[in-house]
This record gives structure tokens, C-alpha cells and sequence, in this order.
């Protein structure tokens, strides 16, 4: 049996690497995937929060599908935009995106 505390070092890692990945990437696609690990570490924490408190019980396991179904969703809509950004730019790098117009 894994101790809990893995599980928590785990998602504190998997967030702290997608937040240093958000912050010093600047192409678009390596963003998206940052903010999915940020995603996936509260995912973890749902489920194991899930197992601590009700052990017996589906309540965080349900969480974590809801937001696995939400970020699917996100991921979609984000993909949609970031190839519209690159066929009017033809460059997939945040600074082409200082350049739109209002």
C-alpha cells in the first residue's frame, strides 16, 4: 500500500512543474500542456482527499471525472484558437498575439 503522503508530494509536484512550465514557456502549445498538469494535480487531489475522508464513497472520483470531462472540453477550445492564432500569424510563440488588433 502507498502511503498517502506519496500522493501528495506527487500532485505538489505536478503542479509546481506545470506552474514553472506556464511561466518560462512562451509557445502556446507548451502553455496548454503546463495548465493540464496544473489540471491533473487537482485531479489527484480529489482522489486521494476522496479516499482519506470517505473511503467508501465515489464523491471524488466523480470530481476528478467532472473535471477531467471540463478540461477535455478547454483543451478542445484552446487547440480550436491556437490554430486560428497560427494560420493569421503563421507562429505559434505568445508575442505574435501582442500584435492583434481590438
Amino acid at each position: 500500500m502507498i502511503p498517502v503522503w506519496c500522493f501528495f508530494v506527487l500532485s505538489a509536484l505536478l503542479f509546481f512543474i506545470g506552474f514553472f512550465g506556464f511561466v518560462t514557456r512562451r509557445n502556446l502549445i507548451a502553455m496548454l500542456i503546463s495548465i493540464e498538469l496544473i489540471l491533473n494535480s487537482a485531479d489527484l487531489n480529489f482522489a486521494v482527499f476522496n479516499r482519506i475522508l470517505y473511503p467508501g464513497q465515489l464523491e471524488g472520483v466523480f470530481f476528478t471525472l467532472f473535471s477531467i470531462g471540463v478540461s477535455a472540453a478547454e483543451t478542445a477550445v484552446a487547440i480550436a484558437i491556437i490554430i486560428n492564432v497560427y494560420r493569421n500569424f503563421h507562429s505559434d510563440q505568445v508575442n505574435s498575439i501582442e500584435n492583434m488588433k481590438l
